[in-house]
Protein backbone atom coordinates (compact mmCIF):
# COMPACT_ATOMS: atom_id res chain seq x y z
CA UNK A 1 0.00 0.00 0.00
CA UNK A 2 1.11 3.53 -0.62
CA UNK A 3 1.22 7.42 0.69
CA UNK A 4 -1.00 9.54 -1.71
CA UNK A 5 0.28 13.41 -1.64
CA UNK A 6 -1.59 15.92 -3.67
CA UNK A 7 -0.09 19.06 -3.80
CA UNK A 8 -1.48 22.30 -5.84
CA UNK A 9 -4.16 19.78 -7.93
CA UNK A 10 -6.07 21.64 -10.75
CA UNK A 11 -8.47 20.90 -13.01
CA UNK A 12 -10.41 23.08 -15.91
CA UNK A 13 -12.53 21.70 -18.37
CA UNK A 14 -12.36 25.07 -20.57
CA UNK A 15 -13.81 27.99 -18.61
CA UNK A 16 -15.00 26.08 -15.92
CA UNK A 17 -12.87 25.28 -12.99
CA UNK A 18 -13.70 22.18 -11.28
CA UNK A 19 -10.99 21.67 -9.14
CA UNK A 20 -9.29 24.60 -7.30
CA UNK A 21 -5.48 24.31 -5.91
CA UNK A 22 -6.00 20.86 -4.15
CA UNK A 23 -3.52 19.90 -1.52
CA UNK A 24 -3.47 17.12 1.01
CA UNK A 25 -2.08 14.09 2.15
CA UNK A 26 -3.43 10.74 2.66
CA UNK A 27 -1.50 8.40 4.72
CA UNK A 28 -0.42 4.96 3.91
CA UNK A 29 -3.09 2.21 4.88
CA UNK A 30 -5.71 5.59 5.50
CA UNK A 31 -9.67 5.36 4.61
CA UNK A 32 -9.72 8.37 3.28
CA UNK A 33 -13.00 10.37 2.14
CA UNK A 34 -14.10 12.95 -0.40
CA UNK A 35 -17.22 14.15 0.89
CA UNK A 36 -19.33 17.33 -0.68
CA UNK A 37 -22.54 17.68 -2.49
CA UNK A 38 -23.18 17.04 -6.14
CA UNK A 39 -20.89 18.94 -8.90
CA UNK A 40 -18.15 19.65 -5.54
CA UNK A 41 -15.32 18.30 -7.54
CA UNK A 42 -15.18 15.55 -5.38
CA UNK A 43 -15.65 12.73 -8.53
CA UNK A 44 -13.26 14.74 -10.48
CA UNK A 45 -9.90 14.85 -7.70
CA UNK A 46 -10.42 10.98 -7.63
CA UNK A 47 -10.18 10.14 -11.52
CA UNK A 48 -7.10 12.62 -11.14
CA UNK A 49 -5.54 10.54 -8.62
CA UNK A 50 -6.55 7.46 -10.38
CA UNK A 51 -5.48 8.60 -13.89
CA UNK A 52 -8.88 8.47 -15.66
CA UNK A 53 -8.24 12.36 -16.03
CA UNK A 54 -5.19 14.44 -15.93
CA UNK A 55 -4.81 17.33 -14.03
CA UNK A 56 -4.65 21.03 -15.52
CA UNK A 57 -2.01 21.96 -13.03
CA UNK A 58 -0.17 20.79 -9.64
CA UNK A 59 1.24 16.87 -8.73
CA UNK A 60 0.07 13.78 -7.54
CA UNK A 61 2.31 11.58 -5.87
CA UNK A 62 1.48 7.84 -4.97
CA UNK A 63 4.36 5.91 -3.43
CA UNK A 64 6.52 9.04 -3.26
CA UNK A 65 6.50 8.72 -7.43
CA UNK A 66 5.30 11.60 -9.28
CA UNK A 67 2.63 10.26 -11.45
CA UNK A 68 0.34 13.03 -12.76
CA UNK A 69 1.18 13.13 -16.19
CA UNK A 70 1.14 9.14 -16.30
CA UNK A 71 -1.83 7.08 -17.40
CA UNK A 72 -3.71 4.65 -15.29
CA UNK A 73 -2.43 1.49 -16.04
CA UNK A 74 0.66 2.89 -14.75
CA UNK A 75 -0.26 3.97 -11.71
CA UNK A 76 -1.21 0.22 -9.79
CA UNK A 77 -4.41 1.42 -8.49
CA UNK A 78 -7.62 -0.76 -8.33
CA UNK A 79 -11.35 0.97 -8.97
CA UNK A 80 -14.63 0.45 -7.85
CA UNK A 81 -17.61 2.10 -9.25
CA UNK A 82 -21.25 2.80 -8.16
CA UNK A 83 -22.78 0.64 -10.85
CA UNK A 84 -20.42 -2.50 -10.66
CA UNK A 85 -18.95 -2.78 -14.06
CA UNK A 86 -19.22 -6.17 -13.93
CA UNK A 87 -18.57 -8.57 -17.43
CA UNK A 88 -22.37 -9.93 -17.66
CA UNK A 89 -20.98 -13.11 -20.10
CA UNK A 90 -18.72 -14.02 -17.36
CA UNK A 91 -19.66 -15.87 -13.96
CA UNK A 92 -18.61 -14.65 -10.85
CA UNK A 93 -14.94 -16.83 -10.22
CA UNK A 94 -14.10 -14.73 -14.14
CA UNK A 95 -15.33 -11.78 -13.34
CA UNK A 96 -12.35 -11.93 -10.59
CA UNK A 97 -9.94 -13.88 -11.93
CA UNK A 98 -9.78 -11.72 -15.09
CA UNK A 99 -6.97 -8.48 -14.14
CA UNK A 100 -4.89 -11.71 -13.29
CA UNK A 101 -5.75 -13.93 -16.78
CA UNK A 102 -4.96 -10.51 -18.58
CA UNK A 103 -2.09 -10.15 -16.98
CA UNK A 104 -0.68 -13.75 -17.88
CA UNK A 105 -0.36 -14.94 -14.15
CA UNK A 106 -0.54 -18.75 -14.14
CA UNK A 107 -3.50 -20.94 -14.04
CA UNK A 108 -3.10 -22.22 -10.38
CA UNK A 109 -2.11 -18.71 -9.29
CA UNK A 110 -4.94 -17.36 -10.54
CA UNK A 111 -7.24 -19.94 -8.68
CA UNK A 112 -5.18 -19.49 -5.08
CA UNK A 113 -5.62 -16.15 -5.53
CA UNK A 114 -9.47 -16.15 -6.11
CA UNK A 115 -10.12 -18.79 -3.76
CA UNK A 116 -8.41 -16.23 -0.75
CA UNK A 117 -10.26 -13.61 -1.94
CA UNK A 118 -13.49 -15.10 -2.54
CA UNK A 119 -13.12 -16.39 1.70
CA UNK A 120 -12.19 -12.50 2.89
CA UNK A 121 -15.62 -11.34 1.33
CA UNK A 122 -17.97 -14.73 2.03
CA UNK A 123 -18.62 -15.54 -1.55
CA UNK A 124 -17.21 -18.97 -2.09
CA UNK A 125 -20.73 -20.22 -2.61
CA UNK A 126 -21.52 -18.18 -5.71
CA UNK A 127 -18.25 -18.55 -7.66
CA UNK A 128 -19.41 -20.45 -10.47
CA UNK A 129 -23.05 -18.32 -10.38
CA UNK A 130 -23.37 -15.90 -13.51
CA UNK A 131 -23.55 -12.29 -12.00
CA UNK A 132 -26.56 -11.22 -13.97
CA UNK A 133 -28.83 -13.13 -11.23
CA UNK A 134 -27.07 -11.73 -7.86
CA UNK A 135 -28.27 -9.19 -5.38
CA UNK A 136 -26.92 -6.09 -5.62
CA UNK A 137 -24.95 -6.46 -2.14
CA UNK A 138 -23.23 -9.76 -3.79
CA UNK A 139 -22.56 -8.13 -7.00
CA UNK A 140 -20.49 -5.44 -5.16
CA UNK A 141 -18.32 -7.77 -3.20
CA UNK A 142 -17.93 -9.53 -6.55
CA UNK A 143 -16.81 -5.78 -8.02
CA UNK A 144 -14.80 -5.64 -4.75
CA UNK A 145 -12.93 -9.27 -5.06
CA UNK A 146 -11.87 -8.13 -8.70
CA UNK A 147 -10.21 -4.57 -7.34
CA UNK A 148 -8.41 -6.73 -4.52
CA UNK A 149 -7.66 -9.85 -6.37
CA UNK A 150 -4.44 -7.76 -7.67
CA UNK A 151 -2.96 -6.06 -4.58
CA UNK A 152 -2.64 -2.68 -5.48
CA UNK A 153 -1.14 0.03 -4.28
CA UNK A 154 -4.53 2.06 -3.62
CA UNK A 155 -7.87 1.80 -4.08
CA UNK A 156 -10.39 4.27 -5.74
CA UNK A 157 -14.06 4.11 -4.58
CA UNK A 158 -16.59 6.40 -6.49
CA UNK A 159 -19.69 6.05 -4.37
CA UNK A 160 -19.76 2.40 -4.71
CA UNK A 161 -22.90 1.11 -1.99
CA UNK A 162 -24.93 4.59 -4.01
CA UNK A 163 -26.89 2.00 -6.13
CA UNK A 164 -27.51 0.17 -2.83
CA UNK A 165 -30.91 0.43 -0.76
CA UNK A 166 -30.41 1.88 2.72
CA UNK A 167 -30.49 -1.46 5.00
CA UNK A 168 -27.95 -2.72 2.39
CA UNK A 169 -25.95 0.56 2.52
CA UNK A 170 -25.31 0.20 6.39
CA UNK A 171 -24.56 -3.46 6.51
CA UNK A 172 -22.03 -2.96 3.54
CA UNK A 173 -20.60 0.14 4.74
CA UNK A 174 -19.76 -2.13 7.84
CA UNK A 175 -18.12 -4.34 5.46
CA UNK A 176 -16.09 -2.31 3.65
CA UNK A 177 -14.60 -0.62 6.69
CA UNK A 178 -13.69 -4.19 7.92
CA UNK A 179 -12.19 -5.38 4.72
CA UNK A 180 -10.12 -2.17 4.94
CA UNK A 181 -8.81 -2.97 8.32
CA UNK A 182 -7.98 -6.41 7.84
CA UNK A 183 -5.56 -5.47 4.50
CA UNK A 184 -4.09 -2.47 5.61
CA UNK A 185 -5.29 -0.96 2.45
CA UNK A 186 -5.09 2.85 1.07
CA UNK A 187 -8.69 3.51 -0.01
CA UNK A 188 -9.97 6.70 -1.60
CA UNK A 189 -13.80 6.89 -1.51
CA UNK A 190 -16.09 9.14 -2.88
CA UNK A 191 -19.10 9.62 -1.13
CA UNK A 192 -21.96 12.52 -0.95
CA UNK A 193 -23.35 10.72 2.30
CA UNK A 194 -22.06 12.79 4.88
CA UNK A 195 -23.42 10.22 7.33
CA UNK A 196 -21.57 7.33 5.66
CA UNK A 197 -18.47 9.14 5.33
CA UNK A 198 -18.15 9.80 9.42
CA UNK A 199 -18.77 5.98 10.10
CA UNK A 200 -15.75 5.08 7.97
CA UNK A 201 -13.31 7.63 7.44
CA UNK A 202 -10.18 8.01 8.86
CA UNK A 203 -9.62 11.45 7.04
CA UNK A 204 -12.32 13.39 5.29
CA UNK A 205 -11.91 16.43 3.09
CA UNK A 206 -14.98 18.60 2.56
CA UNK A 207 -15.21 20.36 -1.18
CA UNK A 208 -17.71 22.73 -2.43
CA UNK A 209 -17.38 24.10 -5.47
CA UNK A 210 -14.27 22.93 -6.17
CA UNK A 211 -12.75 24.23 -3.14
CA UNK A 212 -11.43 22.26 0.03
CA UNK A 213 -13.50 23.60 3.25
CA UNK A 214 -11.99 21.73 5.65
CA UNK A 215 -9.68 18.78 6.07
CA UNK A 216 -9.44 16.55 9.11
CA UNK A 217 -10.47 13.40 11.37
CA UNK A 218 -14.84 13.05 11.47
CA UNK A 219 -14.37 14.18 14.87
CA UNK A 220 -12.44 17.59 14.25
CA UNK A 221 -14.91 18.56 10.90
CA UNK A 222 -17.84 17.60 13.45
CA UNK A 223 -16.76 19.59 16.70
CA UNK A 224 -15.02 22.45 14.79
CA UNK A 225 -16.11 22.64 11.77
CA UNK A 226 -14.25 25.56 9.70
CA UNK A 227 -16.69 27.19 7.74
CA UNK A 228 -20.60 27.74 7.92
CA UNK A 229 -20.80 25.45 4.58
CA UNK A 230 -19.19 22.32 6.70
CA UNK A 231 -21.01 23.12 10.05
CA UNK A 232 -24.47 22.97 7.83
CA UNK A 233 -23.31 19.76 5.41
CA UNK A 234 -22.21 17.49 8.50
CA UNK A 235 -24.89 16.67 11.02
CA UNK A 236 -28.29 15.58 10.93
CA UNK A 237 -29.93 17.75 11.85
CA UNK A 238 -27.01 20.12 11.55
CA UNK A 239 -25.66 23.00 12.78
CA UNK A 240 -27.80 25.62 13.97
CA UNK A 241 -27.00 29.46 13.64
CA UNK A 242 -27.87 32.25 15.68
CA UNK A 243 -27.93 35.12 13.57
CA UNK A 244 -26.45 38.49 15.41
CA UNK A 245 -24.28 41.69 14.83
CA UNK A 246 -22.06 43.01 17.23
CA UNK A 247 -18.25 43.44 18.15
CA UNK A 248 -15.99 40.87 19.65
CA UNK A 249 -12.57 41.38 20.91
CA UNK A 250 -9.73 38.99 21.44
CA UNK A 251 -9.88 37.30 24.83
CA UNK A 252 -13.89 37.18 24.85
CA UNK A 253 -15.28 34.39 26.49
CA UNK A 254 -18.85 35.83 25.61
CA UNK A 255 -21.21 37.28 22.99
CA UNK A 256 -24.19 39.89 23.39
CA UNK A 257 -27.47 39.12 21.71
CA UNK A 258 -29.66 41.23 22.64
CA UNK A 259 -29.95 41.90 26.20
CA UNK A 260 -27.99 38.35 27.54
CA UNK A 261 -24.90 37.10 27.28
CA UNK A 262 -24.11 34.06 25.44
CA UNK A 263 -20.71 32.07 26.48
CA UNK A 264 -18.05 31.41 23.69
CA UNK A 265 -14.78 29.56 24.08
CA UNK A 266 -11.99 32.15 24.50
CA UNK A 267 -11.72 34.24 21.51
CA UNK A 268 -8.59 34.46 19.17
CA UNK A 269 -9.44 37.26 17.22
CA UNK A 270 -11.77 40.43 16.98
CA UNK A 271 -14.47 40.92 14.62
CA UNK A 272 -16.82 43.53 14.18
CA UNK A 273 -19.89 43.04 12.04
CA UNK A 274 -22.85 40.27 10.89
CA UNK A 275 -21.87 37.14 12.87
CA UNK A 276 -23.88 33.32 13.95
CA UNK A 277 -23.69 31.45 17.25
CA UNK A 278 -23.06 27.93 15.37
CA UNK A 279 -24.73 25.29 18.48
CA UNK A 280 -24.84 21.51 17.41
CA UNK A 281 -28.90 20.40 18.60
CA UNK A 282 -27.50 18.14 21.36
CA UNK A 283 -25.49 20.81 22.91
CA UNK A 284 -28.84 22.77 23.49
CA UNK A 285 -30.22 22.18 26.79
CA UNK A 286 -33.78 23.36 28.34
CA UNK A 287 -33.79 25.80 31.71
CA UNK A 288 -37.01 27.25 32.98
CA UNK A 289 -34.89 29.76 34.26
CA UNK A 290 -32.41 30.80 31.50
CA UNK A 291 -32.76 34.55 30.40
CA UNK A 292 -32.43 33.53 26.55
CA UNK A 293 -35.76 32.51 25.61
CA UNK A 294 -37.83 30.37 22.91
CA UNK A 295 -41.14 28.65 21.77
CA UNK A 296 -41.38 25.72 21.29
CA UNK A 297 -43.03 25.54 17.62
CA UNK A 298 -42.68 21.54 16.81
CA UNK A 299 -41.75 18.26 18.82
CA UNK A 300 -40.49 15.33 16.87
CA UNK A 301 -40.64 11.86 18.72
CA UNK A 302 -37.48 9.55 17.77
CA UNK A 303 -37.69 7.01 20.11
CA UNK A 304 -34.67 7.53 22.88
CA UNK A 305 -34.61 11.29 21.90
CA UNK A 306 -36.74 13.64 20.19
CA UNK A 307 -36.02 16.80 18.24
CA UNK A 308 -37.72 20.58 18.91
CA UNK A 309 -37.88 23.00 16.60
CA UNK A 310 -37.74 26.21 18.55
CA UNK A 311 -38.50 29.89 17.58
CA UNK A 312 -36.12 32.45 18.75
CA UNK A 313 -35.72 36.22 18.72
CA UNK A 314 -32.16 35.26 16.37
CA UNK A 315 -34.31 32.70 14.31
CA UNK A 316 -35.29 28.97 14.42
CA UNK A 317 -33.01 26.34 15.39
CA UNK A 318 -33.13 22.65 16.79
CA UNK A 319 -32.55 20.77 19.57
CA UNK A 320 -31.58 17.49 20.25
CA UNK A 321 -33.26 16.19 23.93
CA UNK A 322 -34.00 13.24 25.92
CA UNK A 323 -37.76 12.21 25.50
CA UNK A 324 -37.90 11.50 29.23
CA UNK A 325 -37.64 15.75 29.38
CA UNK A 326 -41.63 17.17 29.16
CA UNK A 327 -41.41 19.66 26.00
CA UNK A 328 -44.81 20.60 24.44
CA UNK A 329 -45.85 22.75 21.28
CA UNK A 330 -46.47 26.02 22.02
CA UNK A 331 -44.73 26.53 25.52
CA UNK A 332 -42.24 28.91 26.37
CA UNK A 333 -38.55 27.55 27.21
CA UNK A 334 -34.89 29.19 28.35
CA UNK A 335 -32.19 27.59 26.45
CA UNK A 336 -28.80 27.45 27.39
CA UNK A 337 -25.33 27.24 25.71
CA UNK A 338 -22.38 25.53 26.70
CA UNK A 339 -19.57 27.97 25.31
CA UNK A 340 -16.55 25.13 24.85
CA UNK A 341 -18.92 23.40 22.26
CA UNK A 342 -19.79 27.04 20.07
CA UNK A 343 -18.40 28.01 16.64
CA UNK A 344 -18.69 31.72 16.06
CA UNK A 345 -18.72 32.94 12.08
CA UNK A 346 -18.45 35.88 9.82
CA UNK A 347 -21.52 35.66 8.38
CA UNK A 348 -20.04 37.46 5.28
CA UNK A 349 -16.93 35.25 4.49
CA UNK A 350 -18.79 31.68 6.49
CA UNK A 351 -15.55 31.49 8.04
CA UNK A 352 -15.23 30.39 11.90
CA UNK A 353 -14.08 32.98 13.80
CA UNK A 354 -10.48 31.58 16.06
CA UNK A 355 -10.80 30.34 19.36
CA UNK A 356 -9.64 28.10 21.76
CA UNK A 357 -11.75 25.03 20.35
CA UNK A 358 -10.31 25.07 16.92
CA UNK A 359 -7.01 26.83 17.45
CA UNK A 360 -5.48 23.07 16.22
CA UNK A 361 -7.88 22.79 13.29
CA UNK A 362 -7.87 26.12 11.44
CA UNK A 363 -5.54 27.46 9.75
CA UNK A 364 -2.96 29.79 11.58
CA UNK A 365 -5.21 28.75 14.45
Amino acid sequence: MAEIVIKNLRKEFGDFVAVQSSSFTIEDGEFFMLLGPSGCGKTTTLRMIAGLELPSSGDIYIDGEEVGQKPASQRDIAFVFQMFALYPHMNVRKNISYPLVSQGMPRAAVREKVAEVSRILGIEDILDRPVGGLSGGDRQRVALGRAIVRNPKAFMMDEPLGALDAEFRERMAEELRALHDRMNATTVYVTHDQLEAMQMGDKIVVMNHGVIEQFGTPQDIYDKPATMFVADFIGSPPMNFLKFSGVVDTGSKAVQMGHVELPVPVLREAFDGDMAYGVRPEHIHLSDDAPYRASIDAVEYLGTTQILTLDTANGKIRARISSEQPARAGESVGLTFNGNTVTLFDRQSGRALRSELNAGVLPNG
